[in-house]
């Protein structure tokens, strides 16, 4: 049969995934199959200024145009039912079946929902999707409380957004202080400081034990210490569950993700899985992981690419993250799982500085605030396997970049 890609998946990665295939000379048919209707998106823009500024069509990452230009067929709207493995056929709900050479999953991840009473109440969202945030920006003008649980990323991005917009905002995280899986705790510090001062009532090591309502929908949210805060928004921020149940129920191996190779093949040789949904071994770590990141979803795409196309070696990227919160910028790059020091460069009172992990003498993951060219640098020294020390650090911007060019000339 003719060469075909099918892609499942309209995010980042799956979109990057077919401009990508098309950049590398892939030449067979590429088809992108999403079950939402709107063309691909930027999603972190969905926290932040899109429930000020709610223009959709500024946010599409590519024009239909491209899609068009580099010959990928959209199939959006469609949903993936079922993955025949040994017939290479792709079924969608509308019954087609879709034959493919190689399948590429970029099904990303889901939000994560608690098992609580009240959870049946109009007026609890998630945020993960443009409709999400379409139906969040048209209630918006009759809230007035809202409530946000959990103090991640998405969290708190919301709840500086909804503090923007002039709503009181409650954010209950269960851990003892927030972004505790992305950040030191010297920047969680930061962060909660400055999050209080902008009027955001944060509220840490605090579980939440039910939503209450009255004629259908919420009116509060209590915790399991006896607290109560009124509540006509909940935003439920949690974390989120990797979409697996299409590459699951075809018998495809998943542990927190679905299991891939260093090159992203899955345990179906001709079935490779990107993104959000992916489980796989990190080169600095060691150990299997599963990153929920644009860079992450889009570097995948890219290495999957080369692969199809007969290149690339083992999947080696640098993580990096970040974040916008308020008058904060916070940047990350490596990952600081291990890590047993840091130094500190900069000052937090001036709402700028940055933290460098270090295991032993090795250079494992920078965080920043407001401070984009150490982030830069970071992801450079990262990417060598250059370990500054604490003089070098103390020296300042030009010295590390002393040291990567020292680098390159070796």
């Amino acid at each position: 049969m003719v060469e075909r890609c099918i892609i499942v998946g309209g995010g980042h990665g799956g979109s990057q995934a077919a401009v990508s295939l098309r950049q590398e000379g892939y030449s067979g048919e590429i088809v992108l199959v999403s079950d939402e209707k709107d063309l691909p998106y930027h999603r972190p823009p969905l926290s932040k200024s899109y429930l000020k500024t709610p223009d959709g069509e500024g946010l599409v990452l590519r024009t239909e145009a491209v899609y068009r230009d580099n010959a990928v067929e959209l199939e959006l709207g469609v949903r993936a039912e079922r993955i025949d493995v040994d017939g290479k056929r792709l079924i969608v709900a509308d019954g087609r079946e879709l034959a493919f050479t190689d399948l590429v999953l970029a099904t990303g991840a889901r939000a994560r929902m608690p098992q609580l009473p009240g959870m049946e109440f109009d007026g609890i969202v998630t945020l993960r999707t443009m409709e999400d945030a379409r139906r969040i920006w048209t209630a918006m003008p009759m809230v007035e409380n809202v409530v946000i649980v959990g103090g991640g990323f998405i969290g708190m991005e919301m709840a500086h957004s909804c503090i923007g917009l002039g709503k009181p905002v409650t954010l209950i995280e269960a851990a003892p202080r927030v972004l505790a899986r992305s950040v030191a705790p010297v920047v969680s510090a930061h962060v909660e400081e400055r999050s209080r001062s902008a009027g955001i009532d944060l509220i840490t090591s605090a579980q939440l034990a039910a939503i209450h309502g009255e004629g259908g929908k919420v009116v509060a949210v209590s915790t399991a210490d006896g607290r109560r805060f009124d509540a006509d928004m909940v935003v439920m921020g949690i974390g989120a569950v990797p979409n697996v149940e299409l590459a699951a129920e075809a018998g495809l191996e998943v542990a927190n993700g679905v299991v891939v190779d260093p090159n992203l093949r899955s345990s179906a040789p001709h079935i490779y899985a990107i993104g959000d949904c992916v489980s796989f071994d990190h080169h600095q770590l060691g150990e299997r992981v599963r990153l929920e990141s644009v860079q992450n979803a889009t570097d995948h795409a890219r290495h999957v690419a080369r692969v199809l196309t007969g290149g690339g070696r083992p999947y080696a990227e640098v993580a990096w993250f970040w974040s916008d919160q308020g008058d904060m910028k916070i940047q990350t790059a490596g990952l600081a799982a291990g890590a047993d020091s840091l130094i500190v460069s900069g000052a937090s009172e001036d709402n700028a500085f940055s933290v460098y992990h270090f295991r032993g003498e090795k250079l494992v993951a920078v965080d920043s605030i407001n401070r984009p060219a150490d982030h830069m640098i970071a992801r450079r020294l990262l990417g060598a396997g250059i370990n500054p020390s604490a003089a070098d650090i103390a020296e300042g911007a030009q010295r590390l970049k002393q040291l990567i060019s020292a680098f390159k000339a070796n």
